[in-house]
């Protein structure tokens, strides 16, 4: 939301005032003239900040309320949750025993790399913002360290306290100062996702940086840049793998709802301040 409001628009097209703002949507369908869908019928899809939309059918995803609650659609059987499955499993590739470390570890994306990251036998470690978020990482989701970035006064010796063994997995959603700090931390052949880089919209300039490249010469780390549809082929797969582990309950959901679209700008304004965990989503009673 962010990238299409930015004075440095990350997207080609951007919110100007008066649209629809563009957004992921879960809603009933009240008529339809494809039989794709029907009345009634539960879908998910680009529909936009509103009480009523138009869609094409072939846009649209059918939900079905049996695999898991509706809001999951959103959320783990959402797009975060195919970000945090294809992100990690394809471009990270993390192995039994290695050190995981997820930045935005409360949010929504994150939250899920680290559950994911526990399945496949790693040490996960979170980085987050506030000493409840830590809280829930350890206490409910199983990480296996966490700390505040905000109470760090020595970073790269915080980071050295939780990953005494270095870092061999890097799932970034923040980059800025963070991934610099993160940067000197790696071990030889770490692998790097950068899934978001959330400091740069926030900023009144382009910052200076990336720094410390030479270690990820000399480290011989690979970092990669991906965007969640270059997997759409294999969304299905992934998806279905996704249930599978919530209804053996391996991994875990929690969504963070406010009710009324009268409050959305309201939910965005805290969850950009990190008052959400994990995913903000607005209930619209339509």
């Amino acid at each position: 939301m962010r990238g299409r409001a930015s004075p440095r628009p990350i997207f080609t097209k951007t919110v100007t005032p008066g649209e629809v703002i563009t957004g992921g949507v879960v809603g009933q369908v009240i008529e339809s003239n494809d039989p794709r869908v029907a009345p009634n019928d539960i879908v998910e899809g680009m529909l936009g900040w509103q009480e009523y939309a138009t869609a094409n059918a072939k846009t649209l995803r059918k939900i079905d309320p049996d695999v898991a609650p509706i809001p999951t659609a959103l959320s783990a059987l959402g797009i975060p949750g195919l970000t945090a499955y294809f992100g990690l499993l394809e471009v990270c590739r993390p192995q039994p025993g290695e050190t995981l470390l997820v930045s935005a570890a409360a949010g929504a994306v994150g939250s899920l790399v680290g559950q994911i990251g526990k399945l496949k036998r790693c040490r996960i470690v979170g980085i987050t913002g506030s000493a409840e978020k830590v809280r829930f990482l350890t206490t409910e989701l199983g990480f296996d360290a966490a700390f505040n970035y905000r109470e760090a006064t020595d970073f790269q010796a915080r980071l050295k306290q939780v990953c005494p063994n270095g870092i061999d997995v890097y799932f970034d959603s923040v980059g800025g100062t963070t991934t610099d700090e993160v940067i000197r931390s790696l071990n030889s052949r770490a692998r790097v996702a950068l899934c978001d880089q959330v400091s740069h919209p926030s900023a009144d300039k382009p910052e200076m940086g990336p720094r410390w490249l030479d270690q990820i010469s000399h480290k011989q780390v690979r970092m990669e840049g991906f965007q969640v549809s270059q997997f759409s082929a294999r969304f299905e797969d992934g998806l279905r793998q996704m249930a599978v582990w919530i209804h053996q309950g391996k991994i875990r959901y929690q969504d963070d709802a406010v009710e009324g679209i009268e409050n959305a700008p309201k939910a965005v304004v805290d969850m950009v301040q990190g008052e959400n965990i994990p995913k903000r989503l607005v209930k619209v009673a339509a």
